[in-house]
């Protein structure tokens, strides 16, 4: 097994095509099915499922994948902390309210000022991100660190670090039904829109609106602000969102909002990740690596 093998396990595995593997690799078909065929053989399992023309990854491909992107972000971390450059790529996650309304603007100004480094961005729920960065398959991460994880001995245990860098005001989004409510027991709503389990904010909007087991609310899981807006303007539900997000997004004037508190958005990182890359990086959001 070696890291050119990986990438293109890694290639196929994205594509869930050979043909478009090579393609993307610069490779004969040929060439790319006879790597994975070899690979497979020295695991001793299938790494994917072959329907016709169709692939996808077999459970075993799906763990040996998170691996495979592991080892493949070892090594361009070894080579650019022996190298000393700053090229290379810089894997980020980030909460969707972060990506949407903080991020356009800085990683336009990083880009400008260290066009060797690729950026690769990819959002999710915090917890997901926590795990992923700890793991090794983001690089670093903006999170909203859940109430478990908000003390740095508890990050520590699981050797990662981080850093504020923005404080949200949480703003609870009101369907016109409930546009004079001040508190939320006042609420006649009894709908949450929300990202699925492991968003901090999904978590603090079930705690600070009593919702548990067996009571009356319900939760509707959607994928991305602009539809939980959507949702709330039509009446159905109610949404807990930064007032970053509603700053950029088209909300009708008779949506009223109620201040529900403040948390701040973190770099996340593991301990003793310090490529030129990520240095440079966390100067720009924090003024020091």
């Amino acid at each position: 097994m070696d890291l050119e093998t990986l990438r293109i396990f890694e290639a196929v595995a994205a594509e869930l095509s050979v043909t478009r593997a090579a393609a993307r690799l610069g490779r004969a078909p040929s060439n790319v099915t006879t790597r994975i065929q070899q690979l497979e053989a020295e695991l001793g399992a299938e790494l994917f499922i072959r329907l016709g023309k169709r692939i996808t990854l077999s459970t075993a491909g799906q763990r040996f994948l998170t691996y495979a992107q592991r080892l493949l972000a070892l090594e361009d971390e070894a080579r650019q902390a022996v190298g000393g450059s700053g090229g290379g790529s810089l894997r980020i996650g980030s909460m969707e309210s972060t990506a949407a309304s903080r991020l356009p603007v800085p990683l336009a100004a990083f880009n400008r000022a260290h066009p060797a480094t690729r950026l690769e961005v990819s959002t999710g729920p915090s917890g997901p991100l926590v795990d992923e960065v700890r793991d090794g398959r983001l690089d670093c991460a903006f999170v909203a660190l859940p109430a478990e994880l908000e003390n740095e001995p508890a990050l520590a245990e699981m050797g990662l670090q981080s850093a504020p860098v923005w404080e949200e005001s949480l703003l609870l989004l009101l369907p016109p039904a409930d546009a004079e409510a001040t508190v939320p027991a006042e609420l006649g709503t009894r709908t949450l829109a929300a990202f699925r389990p492991g968003c901090t904010y999904r978590a603090m909007a079930e705690q600070r609106l009593g919702i548990v087991a067996g009571s009356e609310w319900r939760i509707q899981e959607l994928g991305s602000y602009h539809a939980m807006v959507a949702a709330v303007s039509a009446g159905a539900c109610v949404t807990l969102l930064p007032r970053s997000v509603l700053d950029v997004s088209r909300v009708s004037d008779d949506l009223a909002t109620l201040e529900m508190g403040t948390v701040s958005t973190r770099l996340l990182w593991r301990c003793g990740y310090e490529t030129p890359a990520f240095q440079a990086f966390a100067r720009q959001f924090l003024g020091e690596a």
